[in-house]
């Protein structure tokens, strides 16, 4: 293969491209093609010698139009949006394009009109701009896609971001049997032009030939959950998933080592479960400070896990991993992780990841984090959404094989748990915020709970809707391009086939009455992690007055200490009473209703028919048992 720079404008390669991308590398003024990070690095400031930029579009109107500043910094590359709305993915902006299967809203029950001219509307734009292009595995090597990006030359962060997430190929060296048949195409003018400024990505699903337009500068829905959505797709049609999780390797300091795959919505804390507990200055935990009085319950805790991170989003379960021992096997998707750090807000939170993001080995791509031009990006000065308001998703984009103790094999999984974001919950204002610090759950509940994947309290990656609402099977599914009832038999055919893996449940941000953030799912990773795979004593468990929350724990002692009951168990708590509980598990299973209803159509398994209907006809957690005995 052979490769040409910008000075002579024209790439030229060994294998078979698409008609429709010849033609627009044959059009375009000029053609880069990355070879490397530090190539994006340069062209997302326009230039080595470069250290701010301003990523600007005209409009067909005459206006021009601001998308972002970029800044050279010392530790990468900060980008920040001008506009509020796009530092957050919007969760409404996946559609459909082809005539395939799906569920999803398609191009033309949205818009009205059929996707190909503006298809080809978006190719003849993009004939008239200098492009960047990179090649890129999207997955991992035979499990997954060959692909290429092909990016208006102006928004090389853009590119920067999918390359440090999905990995980047020198164009020099790639394998002899390379043969890309997914494409991304960004154009974000069209946003504007075509889309009354929202964000949209189009998948056009076609044989052999997988595009993806994206038609905003916001990584999330493209670069990150548009790459998702390809694998979701294969995974579709080869019958197994990529999960929406983060994995973990746990060793105690007794050299036991569990390994935790944490599940959930957006917000729902795969980041911060490969994070260390947040202490306070005298070392001290803060299990949960109380909301109506100034009463605070703390942990000591002398030495915590060692934790192996393995994944922190996406997981493949491809089937060339699985042993046929009874638990899944996964390895990560990606490489590099999109992490959201509003919850570092001052020097000192996570003291690991402010020194490996201050004084990275290689260049990081930070978001909506305050910068100056050949300063460094600190990853607690978020930008201000308005004044005083600090945007609630400030990201950083690290590679993975710089983090620490990182795990780059396959692994098996012990213990898969599922977060949600709970509410407050009172007497006085019920809520779903009734769940304990850990809830043990029987893989038919803990397949439900993957259908439903609650979006949750507060969250601060989308934008937000009031109330409960869901992220929906597998919590990937606004990702997903094709059938729900086809990814809810993977996901249960799943659980049927590793009986020896464990599901459990934990909150964050509020149990009842008490402010927590994400020290449960901490505190029972920890936990766990030193109990082993020794199962729970039926002593310790007990069905929880909700049946959907499986068994609620009895007692809990956690290096010495014992964790108050009310924690445990929401309804003990003064503030909320068995009343609040109630009430509030009423809002929960209203949502669970309303939500497994929309699975019940043909194509679902007989036995996901059953376990549905048994949450329907208010099954208790012995039901949920008996339907998948061990």
């Amino acid at each position: 293969m052979s490769t040409e720079t910008k000075e002579s404008t024209k790439p030229t390669f060994d294998f078979k491209l698409p008609a429709d991308l010849k033609a627009l590398i044959d059009a375009a003024p000029s053609v880069t093609v990355a070879r490397n990070i530090d190539d994006l690095v340069n062209l997302s400031v326009n230039g080595e010698e470069s250290i701010q930029f301003d990523v600007c579009f005209d409009l067909p109107d005459g206006t021009r139009f601001h998308e972002a500043t970029v800044h050279r910094v010392k530790n990468g590359i900060a980008a920040n949006y001008v506009e509020p709305y796009m530092r957050r993915r919007d969760p409404d902006c996946m559609v459909i394009a082809d005539e395939f299967p799906t569920d999803k809203d398609t191009y033309k029950d949205r818009f009205g009109k059929d996707f190909d001219p503006l298809r080809q509307e978006t190719f003849e734009w993009m004939k008239g701009e200098d492009l960047a292009m990179f090649f890129f595995n999207a997955g991992k090597e035979g499990m997954g896609y060959h692909a290429v990006a092909v990016v208006p030359a102006n928004c090389g962060f853009f590119a920067m971001g999918l390359a440090l997430l999905q990995g980047i190929l020198d164009p020099t060296d790639l394998p002899s049997d390379f043969n890309p048949t997914a494409f991304i195409y960004t154009a974000p003018p069209f946003r504007h032009t075509h889309f009354d400024g929202k964000q949209v990505v189009v998948h056009n699903r076609q044989p052999g030939n997988y595009e993806m337009f994206s038609y905003n500068l916001y990584p999330g829905p493209s670069a990150k959950k548009g790459v998702y959505g390809m694998l979701i797709g294969l995974g579709e049609e080869e019958e197994w998933v990529t999960a929406h999780c983060s994995v973990v390797e746990v060793k105690t300091p007794y050299d036991n080592i569990v390994t935790i795959m944490h599940e959930g919505a957006s917000g729902g804390g795969k980041s911060e479960m490969l994070q260390q507990p947040h202490r306070l200055a005298d070392g001290r935990l803060v299990l949960g400070s109380n909301l109506f009085k100034d009463d605070f319950r703390y942990l000591s805790l002398a030495s915590t896990c060692e934790l192996r991170p393995v994944a922190d989003d996406m997981a493949l379960c491809h089937p060339n991993l699985q042993k046929g021992d009874g638990k899944l096997w996964l390895e990560d998707a990606e490489d590099g992780w999109f992490i959201r750090i509003d919850h570092i807000t001052e020097y000192g939170t996570d003291t690991s990841l402010e020194k490996l993001t201050a004084l990275p080995p290689k260049p990081l791509l930070f978001l909506n984090i305050e910068s100056v031009p050949g300063g460094r990006a600190m990853i607690w000065e978020h930008i201000q959404d308005a004044p005083g308001k600090p945007c609630p998703n400030p990201r950083v984009i690290v590679p993975r094989d710089i983090v620490q103790g990182i795990v780059s094999k396959p692994v098996s999984v012990d213990v898969r748990s599922i977060g949600l974001r709970t509410p407050p919950c009172t007497l006085e204002q019920p809520n779903y915020g009734i769940v304990g610090l850990m809830h043990v759950l029987p893989p038919a509940l803990a397949w439900l709970w993957r259908l439903v994947a609650p979006r949750g309290h507060a969250n601060p990656s989308i934008i937000q809707t009031d109330g409960i609402s869901s992220e929906g099977v597998g919590s990937y599914w606004p990702f997903a391009t094709g059938k729900k009832v086809k990814q809810a038999n993977l996901l249960l055919e799943q659980i049927v086939q590793t009986p020896e893996t464990q599901y459990i449940l934990t909150p964050n941000q509020n149990i009842g009455a008490w402010k927590v953030g994400f020290m449960p799912q901490w505190i029972a990773r920890d936990y766990l992690a030193r109990k082993g795979n020794a199962p729970f004593l039926p002593e310790q468990l007990i069905e929880s007055r909700c049946n959907v929350l499986g068994y609620a724990l009895k007692y809990m002692t956690f290096e010495g200490s014992t964790i108050p009951p009310w924690f445990l168990q929401v309804e003990l708590q003064r503030e909320v009473k068995e009343e609040g509980f109630d009430a509030g598990a009423e809002i929960l299973l209203e949502f669970f209703h309303r939500m497994l209803n929309s699975f019940q159509e043909d194509g679902l398994s007989p036995l996901g028919q059953q376990i549905i209907q048994c949450c329907l006809d208010g099954g208790t957690v012995a039901d949920y048992e008996k339907l998948m005995k061990a």
